[in-house]
This record gives C-alpha cells, sequence and structure tokens, in this order.
C-alpha cells in the first residue's frame, strides 16, 4: 500500500483547525448576543454592583403592541437620564363655562359676563363680553389706586384715607368714595394706575361720576390678581389691607361671587345701580372664593335688570356656574369630550350699555 504523502495530511488537518475555529467563534458570538439580548442574573448583578444602574429593561419584541397614545415629550438635551413627562388632555373651561351657563335664566333685554380664575393652577375662563358700567365695584379699583400713589410716595394712608376707606369698602359709602376719587385725581388718576396694574379696557368716569367707570370681566379679574395674586404691584402690606376691608363686608351686602363658596371664606366687592332713564339695574360682584379647598378669583357683571333683587340672582348664578367648571366632576373632562359644550349661535352676547345713565355715580338713590 502506497502510504499518502504528508501533504494532503497536512490539509485535511489544517480544514479540521479551521472548522473548529469558526465553531468556536460561532459559540462565542451566540453567547455574547445572548447576555446583550437578556443578560444573565449573575451578570446583572455584577453590573449593577459595579455601577449602580441595573443596565437597560427587556427589549420588546418586533410583534409587541405599540405603546399607549398619550403623547410624551422628547427628553430634554444636555445629557443624563431625564425623566419622561406623560402629557395629560386639559380641560376647555371656557367650553365648559359655556355649558354651566346655559342653567343660568338671564332674563330679556339683561346681559352678563363672568369670569374665574384658578389661583392655584392660573388657569381661567370667560363668558360673555361688552363693556359694563361698574357701580360700586370700582371702589375697590379706587383703593388700589390710593395704596400705588402712597407706595410711590413711601408713606403710609393717612387717618381720614383710611376712615373713608373702611367706610367705602365695608359699608360701600359713596361720599368716602368720592373723596378718594379726588385724592387719586378723578378718572386720570384711576386710568393711570390701571395701566400700571394691567387693565386694558376699563376707563374712569367723567368728572365725579366714579360709578360710570366702564370696564369687562376680563379686566377685572386682572385687578383682583393685583389683591390677591402674586406679582403684585401693590406691596405685601397693601394688599393685606384691601383683603381685610373686601373680607369685612356689612351683613347685609353678603351677595354676589360669595354664593361660590362652600363657607365663610370670601372677600368680595358689589355694586349696584339703576338707569336713570330705563329704571333697569346694573349689578356687579367681584372677589376671591374658596371653594373645595382651592381659591378662585371671580367677575360677575350685568346689566338690564328689572330690578336689584334679580340682578342679584343672575350674578351669584353666573358665580357658581363660573366656580362649577373647576369643583364639579365633569371640570376634568378632557377638551375632546367638552367640546359639544361650545355656546351655539342662540347664545345671547353681553352687549354693550346702549348709554350712560343719567345719574351722579355718588349721589343715587339705593346705589351703591
Amino acid at each position: 500500500m502506497t502510504t499518502p504523502s504528508p501533504g494532503p495530511r497536512r490539509r485535511r488537518r489544517a480544514r479540521r483547525r479551521a472548522r473548529a475555529s469558526r465553531r468556536g467563534r460561532l459559540l462565542r458570538t451566540a453567547l455574547v448576543c445572548a447576555v446583550l439580548a437578556g443578560g444573565t442574573a449573575a451578570g446583572a448583578a455584577r453590573l449593577t454592583a459595579r455601577t449602580g444602574f441595573a443596565g437597560p429593561g427587556p427589549v420588546a419584541s418586533p410583534a409587541a403592541p405599540a405603546p399607549s397614545s398619550v403623547p410624551v415629550p422628547a427628553p430634554a438635551s444636555g445629557g443624563g437620564a431625564g425623566v419622561e413627562a406623560v402629557t395629560e388632555p386639559v380641560a376647555d373651561r371656557s367650553a365648559l363655562l359655556a355649558a354651566a351657563m346655559r342653567a343660568v335664566t338671564v332674563a330679556r333685554g339683561a346681559a352678563v359676563s363672568v369670569a374665574v380664575l384658578d389661583l392655584d393652577s392660573g388657569q381661567g375662563a370667560r363668558y360673555g363680553d361688552g363693556t359694563f358700567e361698574t357701580a360700586s365695584i370700582v371702589k375697590a379699583d379706587i383703593l388700589a389706586a390710593l395704596l400705588l400713589r402712597a407706595q410711590d410716595a413711601g408713606r403710609r394712608l393717612t387717618a381720614q384715607e383710611r376712615a373713608c376707606a373702611t367706610a367705602m369698602i365695608e359699608n360701600s359709602d359713596n361720599d368716602s368714595a368720592s373723596v378718594l376719587w379726588r385724592s387719586i385725581g378723578g378718572a386720570g388718576g384711576l386710568d393711570a394706575a390701571n395701566r400700571r396694574f394691567g387693565l386694558t379696557a376699563t376707563a374712569g368716569g367723567d368728572g365725579p361720576l366714579w360709578g360710570l367707570t366702564r370696564t369687562t370681566s376680563a379686566d377685572q379679574i386682572t385687578l383682583l390678581r393685583q389683591v390677591f395674586g402674586d406679582g403684585s404691584l401693590l406691596s405685601a402690606a397693601s394688599r393685606a389691607y384691601l383683603q381685610e376691608l373686601m373680607g369685612r363686608i356689612a351683613a347685609d351686602q353678603d351677595w354676589g361671587v360669595s354664593a361660590a363658596a362652600d363657607g365663610s371664606a370670601w372677600a368680595l366687592k358689589n355694586g349696584w345701580l339703576p338707569r336713570g332713564t330705563t329704571g333697569l339695574w346694573v349689578v356687579n360682584s367681584i372677589g376671591r372664593v374658596t371653594a373645595g379647598g382651592d381659591d378662585y378669583l371671580v367677575a360677575a357683571l350685568s346689566h338690564g335688570n328689572a330690578t336689584k333683587e334679580t340682578g342679584i340672582s343672575l350674578v351669584e348664578e353666573s358665580a357658581r356656574a363660573a366656580v362649577s367648571v373647576f369643583t364639579a366632576p365633569t371640570a376634568s373632562a378632557p377638551a375632546s369630550a367638552s367640546a359639544s359644550a361650545r355656546p351655539s349661535a342662540s347664545t345671547p352676547p353681553s352687549a354693550s350699555v346702549s348709554g350712560p345713565p343719567s345719574v351722579s355715580g355718588s349721589s343715587v338713590s339705593g346705589a351703591g
């Protein structure tokens, strides 16, 4: 028998070694892939012990269901493992308020506008537009303007100013309001202060007629934020003083936005004024109320009321409707769920007053 030459044997051994080497590489690759995909308990424990981070979670397979449709914003840039915040749907408060106001009785010829602001969240809503005469709610604005002027001069209110302020706010005294109206420079002084406060649609009444100052519910919320909110031009002492007076309203004037409070935690200023030409009433109420443990600023303005009593009922119902968009169970409904609550074309607008009453803002019998 012929002995095979050493050349072929070496080639067969070389091929066997090559196959073994390839099998080894494949085995090692498979092991590495297995560790990367799922890891092992021991490997994860060692990784956690070394770094304090247990590594990535399980990798979803291509067939896994899609994640929830709740939008999640991308992590902020700048490195690090940021926490992904889930964006919750936000209720359309104005749509909810429009729906709530459908249950409020507005007499033919009357008009109402109401605005609300949640002091905690900063969310708000408004129903109705147009401008309204202030009647005596302007007294809160007069005192805010007086306090701002005193701050600018680096002084405190005089004893007379404090006496007038107490009577003007707590008892809605008209003579005291006229004294302080002159002290601030009348309409010019009020308008100058309001520009600094951020009111954009309020104009002081002509001459001595402070009660004929015209405003909007949105502007009244802006004023209330100066009295009850943060970032005010008024000092802490000035805000506390005005808040105290508005919280000590005479018992016969405890009506209006206080109807939306769930207890005695409220501070307000009301205004009421009969129109000399028609006998119809302007009835307004502004202030802060506490409901469900939260504080709300509310402004309810109305005109064209047949009587003072019907006007009071209108602003009270409107104030309750405004606060309900935050406190009622449906107040947490997402915007899509409240789309049908938007006002229809038949919703009556709050038109502007057709003309100023032929009365004085300080001498009208029955006005406040």
